[in-house]
C-alpha cells in the first residue's frame, strides 16, 4: 500500500530529503533540458523538431486564455501555461514504468521494504498545498498589479454595510481556494498511485496497462483543472467593477 507521508531518503544540514523532493528536482532538470533544447533550435518556420509540436500547444493555450480573461491574458497566460505544464509532468513522472522500482532496501526486524528513491511530487499533501498557496497569492498580486491598491481593496471593502460583509465574507473564501485546489490535486493522483501499487502486487504485467492509461488521463486533467481554475480566478478577481458589475 502506498504511503500516505513521502518516504525520507536523506538528511542535508539536519534538512530532511523525501523521494518526493528528489523527484520534483528531476521534473525540473527534465523541464530545463526541454527548455534548452526549445530555444536552442526556435525558427521563425518551424520544419520540425520540437518547436513543431510545442508551438501549436503554446499558441491553443495562449489562444484559451485570451477567450477567458481577455485583456488580462499577456498577464494570466505564464501562470496559467507553467502550472498546467509542471503538474502534468510532475503527474507523469509517477507513471513511468520502473520508476518506482528504483529505490533503497532497508531491513526492519527481519524483514525487507524497498523505500522508492522517486515519487511523484503531487502524491505529496505538502506539494499541493505549496501549489494552491501560490495559485491564491499570485491572483492577489496580479489584481493588485492591474487594479492598483485601491482597485484591489474595493473588491472587500465598501461603505455599504451588507456590501462590506459580502467583501469580507469573499476575502475569507479566498483561503479556502488553497484548501479546494490542494486536496483535488493531491486526492485524485494519490488515489491513482494507491490503484496501481495495488494491482502491480497482485498482477506484475499486463494488468496494469489499462489503469496506468486511465491514470495518465487523470494526469492531463487534474493539471488542466488546476491550471484552469486558477487562470478563471484571475481573470475573475482582476476584473474591474464598473467591467464586472461588482459584488
Amino acid at each position: 500500500m502506498a504511503s500516505l507521508q513521502p518516504e525520507l531518503i536523506t538528511q542535508i544540514a539536519g534538512f530532511p530529503v523525501t523521494n518526493t523532493i528528489i523527484a520534483t528536482i528531476a521534473v525540473d532538470l527534465i523541464l530545463l533540458f526541454f527548455l534548452y533544447k526549445a530555444a536552442k533550435s526556435i525558427q521563425v518556420k518551424p520544419a520540425g523538431g520540437i518547436q513543431s509540436y510545442v508551438e501549436p500547444a503554446i499558441t491553443y493555450m495562449y489562444e484559451l486564455t485570451e477567450q477567458i480573461s481577455g485583456s488580462r491574458a499577456a498577464k494570466i497566460f505564464p501562470w496559467f501555461a507553467t502550472f498546467f505544464i509542471v503538474i502534468f509532468v510532475t503527474n507523469l513522472f509517477g507513471l513511468l514504468p520502473g520508476i518506482t522500482a528504483i529505490g533503497i532496501l532497508e531491513h526492519d526486524h527481519g524483514e525487507t521494504h524497498l523505500i522508492p528513491l522517486f515519487r511523484a511530487a503531487t502524491t505529496d499533501f505538502n506539494m499541493t498545498l505549496a501549489l494552491g498557496t501560490v495559485s491564491v497569492v499570485a491572483t492577489h498580486l496580479l489584481t493588485i498589479n492591474t487594479l492598483g491598491i485601491f482597485g484591489y481593496l474595493q473588491k472587500f471593502l465598501s461603505l455599504n454595510p451588507v456590501t462590506l460583509f459580502i467583501g469580507l465574507l469573499e476575502f475569507v473564501l479566498e483561503f479556502v481556494k488553497i484548501v479546494s485546489l490542494s486536496f483535488r490535486l493531491f486526492g485524485n493522483i494519490f488515489a491513482g498511485e494507491v490503484v496501481l501499487v495495488t494491482i502491480t502486487g497482485l498482477f506484475a504485467f499486463l494488468a496494469p496497462l489499462p489503469f496506468i492509461m486511465l491514470e495518465t488521463i487523470i494526469a492531463l486533467v487534474q493539471a488542466l483543472v488546476f491550471a484552469m481554475l486558477t487562470m478563471v480566478f484571475m481573470a475573475v478577481l482582476s476584473t474591474p467593477h464598473s467591467e464586472g458589475g461588482g459584488h
